[in-house]
């Protein structure tokens, strides 16, 4: 019997009749839970690794169902002794078709249009398993190196995986970000935003998972999409007819794309480490 199938029960009106498990992530445990009248998904890790993991990612989803995109339903969050637990929404994916490009565009859109008076948040969460600071700032360039660049550089070079060298490249690409990213007001990003954090709902709607929501560059977001591929430029040109990034856009998604890629250089391997040479041995 799956340990925490008593505990689950508690909190359901609803008799459990099967706890499968499927694929989900490398943080969690994830379970397909089906009862007599509904199906959801669970999520569950150690409360001692990641304090308030789900609280997090509940208060983010949350959020970006109020910027009026959709996001699966969140029906509980809870704990015991050791672990926490997310229950949710099962969402049925769909086979995509050229419409659901244009609506991930526009629901992107409604996203990046939710601003806040500075860039961050009134909470800290995470990014994978990283702890992500989200104290704000009054500027993108000041919030994009202190809580997103130089606290992954830190951590990259205590785990040799960054020298001495590196750091000295990153002092120079800092002193320069005033005049190469443009001025725009804080925009409500997913923060997370490649190919499997994105699901395709019924009416071809997209449905955000896993977000690493604060208020940030929605060049961020943007960026992520093209790190692994997956994202068809329909969404990309109908995006730019109806909310125009700045020019030149193009050539800052590998600046902004850094954070992603020392977030893999932490968590995985150097592989990710020349993606973050290419741009920061040019200043």
């Amino acid at each position: 019997m799956i340990y925490f199938k008593e505990i689950l029960q508690e909190y359901l009106i609803e008799n459990i009749k099967s706890i499968d498990s499927i694929a989900g992530g490398d943080i969690n445990d994830v379970y397909k839970i089906i009862t007599n009248q509904n199906t959801y998904v669970l999520k569950v890790n150690r409360k001692d690794l990641f304090p308030k993991m789900f609280k997090k990612e509940k208060q983010g989803l949350e959020m970006l169902a109020g910027a009026g995109v959709k996001s699966p339903e969140v029906i509980i969050t809870f704990s015991d002794s050791e672990y926490q637990y997310l229950l949710l929404e099962f969402i049925e994916e769909k086979s995509i078709i050229s419409v659901f490009w244009k609506n991930l565009a526009e629901d992107l859109i409604r996203i990046h249009k939710t601003t806040n008076a500075n860039f961050g948040l009134n909470h800290h969460n995470y990014i994978g398993s990283l702890h992500q600071d989200n104290s704000e700032k009054n500027t993108w360039e000041t919030f994009f190196i202190e809580n997103r660049i130089k606290p992954l550089v830190k951590i990259a070079f205590d785990k040799n995986r960054l020298d001495r060298n590196h750091l000295n490249h990153f002092e120079n690409f800092y002193s320069l970000l005033n005049e190469i990213l443009p001025k725009e007001k804080p925009s409500l990003l997913h923060g997370d935003l490649w190919g499997g954090n994105l699901m395709k709902g019924k009416d071809q709607i997209p449905i955000f998972i896993d977000p690493a929501i604060y208020f940030g560059h929605r060049e961020m977001d943007i960026a992520m999409t093209q790190m692994f591929g997956g994202f068809d430029n329909l969404y990309l040109n109908h995006y730019n007819e109806i909310f125009p990034l700045e020019k030149g856009w193009e050539k800052r998604i590998a600046i902004h794309n850094l954070y992603p890629n020392l977030v893999h250089l932490i968590l995985f391997d150097r592989s990710y480490l020349s993606g973050i040479e290419r741009v920061i041995k040019v200043f």
